[in-house]
C-alpha cells in the first residue's frame, strides 16, 4: 500500500484538558478536569463528530460516549515540561521541553521591570497587578481613558499583558509599547509572552477586541518546525501560533477573529497544494470561556467546533493525516480562573491511520513532534514517534 503522507493538519483546541497530571497538586489544579466536568456542568456535551474519532473512549464524558469502532487513534498526552502556560505547551508539541517554569509574578513587576518600562514608553502605567482581562478594564479603564496610562497586568500565566482603549493608545503604539517590554523582560524575568489587550466602548461597556497580539520570546532551541521548514515543507500557521513562536520556522500564518475564523483559515490552507503542516490553534475556549469561569460557554464552543469538524475531515486527502489535542487544561467549573495542569487529548485520524488504535499515554507532548517529523521520513531527537503504531509502517513524504 502507498504508505506517503503529504500533508498533516494539527489543531490545537487551547486548554481542552481531560484529567488532572498525577503532579497537578503542585500547581494548586488537584481534582481538575476540564473536559469532564464541563460535560458533567451542563448535563452532558453533544460532540458526536469528535464521538466518532474517539474523543469519549479517552476518558468517561457524559453525552459522549466511547464509540464502537472510533475512526480515529485515540489517546491522551502528558506535559512533561515544568509549567501549564500556552507557550509552554505548544513549544512541547513541537518538541522543545523545558525544564524551569517561566517566571510569574503574583505581586506585580518589581520597580526594575516598571522604572524603565515607563520610562521608555514616557508615561507612567496603572495597575501593575495580577488580574482578569475584563475586570481590569472595567476597573481602570475610565482612569485609563482620562490619562492615557496603559493599564499592565498579569495573571498566574507568565505573562506581561498591556491593556489599552483603542481610540486612547493606537494599536501600532500599543504594539510598540509591548515590543519594548519584550525587549525588557529577559534573563530572571523572561516572561513567556507579552500581550497586547486593546479594547473599545465606554466605561460600564467596555469590549476587549481581535486585534490581540501575543510576543512571545524566541524557542531556545530548534523546533519540528524548524526542521521542516529546513527540507523545504510549508509551515502554515493559523490564529496565534506564529506568535507564539515568535515566527520561528513558520512559512505563512494567518492571524483569526475567533474559533470560527480560525476554521475558515484553516480550511483556506487545506484547500490548497502545500506539501507540510498546517499548524493551528483556536484560542476561544480558553480566552473566552475558560478563563471567565464560563463552563456553559465553553460548552456551547466544543459544541460549535463539532459542528464544523466534517467539513475538516473532507477536506483531507487520501494522503493526509489529523492530529487533534490540547496545549493544557483551563478548567471553569473550578473556584480558579487560571490555567490547569491536566493530560489533553490526542486523535489522529486519515485514510492511512489505523481506526480504533489506542496510543495509551504518551509521556510527552513532544511524540506529536517526532510523529510528524517521522510521516515526512524524518528525525527528530525529542518525543517517541506513534507513526509506526498509527500507519503500520512509516508513511514517508517525498521531500
Amino acid at each position: 500500500m502507498d504508505t506517503k503522507i503529504s500533508r498533516i493538519t494539527l489543531i490545537v483546541l487551547d486548554s481542552v484538558g481531560i484529567g488532572a497530571l498525577p503532579d497537578a497538586a503542585r500547581y494548586g489544579d488537584e481534582g481538575s478536569n476540564t473536559l469532564a466536568h464541563i460535560a458533567r456542568y451542563v448535563g452532558g456535551l453533544r460532540l458526536p463528530h469528535l464521538g466518532a474519532l474517539g474523543l469519549g473512549n479517552i476518558l468517561a464524558i457524559e453525552g459522549v460516549p466511547p464509540a464502537g469502532k472510533p475512526k480515529a487513534a485515540y489517546g491522551r498526552m502528558a506535559e512533561a515540561s515544568a509549567g501549564k502556560d500556552t507557550t509552554t505547551g505548544h513549544w512541547e508539541i513541537a518538541g522543545l521541553l523545558l525544564e524551569r517554569p517561566f517566571p510569574v509574578y503574583p505581586h506585580g513587576f518589581p520597580p526594575e521591570i516598571i522604572k524603565p518600562f515607563e520610562e521608555r514608553i514616557g508615561r507612567p502605567v496603572l495597575g501593575n497587578k495580577p488580574a482578569s482581562g475584563t475586570a481590569i478594564i472595567e476597573e481602570l479603564g475610565a482612569e485609563h481613558m482620562r490619562t492615557g496610562r496603559p493599564i499592565v497586568y498579569t495573571s498566574a500565566d507568565s505573562v506581561f499583558q498591556i491593556a489599552a482603549h483603542e481610540e486612547v493608545i493606537p494599536l501600532e503604539e500599543l504594539y510598540r509599547m509591548c515590543r519594548i517590554a519584550r525587549a525588557l523582560l529577559t534573563g530572571e524575568h523572561a516572561v513567556g509572552r507579552v500581550i497586547a489587550r486593546p479594547f473599545v466602548g465606554q466605561p460600564g461597556s467596555f469590549q476587549r477586541t481581535a486585534n490581540r497580539r501575543d510576543f512571545s520570546l524566541p524557542p531556545p532551541a530548534p523546533t519540528v518546525l524548524d526542521l521542516l521548514q529546513e527540507k523545504g515543507l510549508a509551515v502554515l500557521a493559523v490564529g496565534k501560533i506564529e506568535d507564539i513562536f515568535a515566527g520561528r520556522g513558520i512559512t505563512e500564518a494567518l492571524h483569526t477573529e475567533n474559533n470560527m475564523d480560525g476554521v475558515d483559515k484553516t480550511l483556506t490552507f487545506m484547500r490548497r497544494d502545500d506539501r507540510g503542516l498546517i499548524f493551528t490553534n483556536l484560542v476561544d475556549f480558553d480566552m473566552l470561556y475558560g478563563h471567565r469561569n464560563n463552563p456553559r460557554g465553553y460548552a456551547g464552543a466544543l459544541e460549535d467546533f463539532d459542528r464544523r469538524l466534517p467539513e475538516i475531515l473532507a477536506a483531507l486527502r487520501d494522503d493526509e493525516v489529523l492530529i487533534i489535542t490540547a496545549d493544557h487544561g483551563c478548567d471553569p467549573t473550578t473556584g480558579s480562573t487560571d490555567h490547569s495542569r491536566e493530560y489533553v487529548p490526542l486523535l489522529v485520524y486519515g485514510r492511512k491511520v489505523k481506526a480504533g488504535w489506542d496510543l495509551g499515554t504518551r509521556r510527552t507532548f513532544s511524540d506529536v513532534a517526532a510523529t510528524v517529523a517521522e510521516l515526512f521520513g524524518l528525525s527528530y531527537p525529542r518525543g517517541k514517534s506513534f507513526a509506526g503504531e498509527v500507519c503500520g509502517q512509516i508513511c514517508a513524504c517525498t521531500i
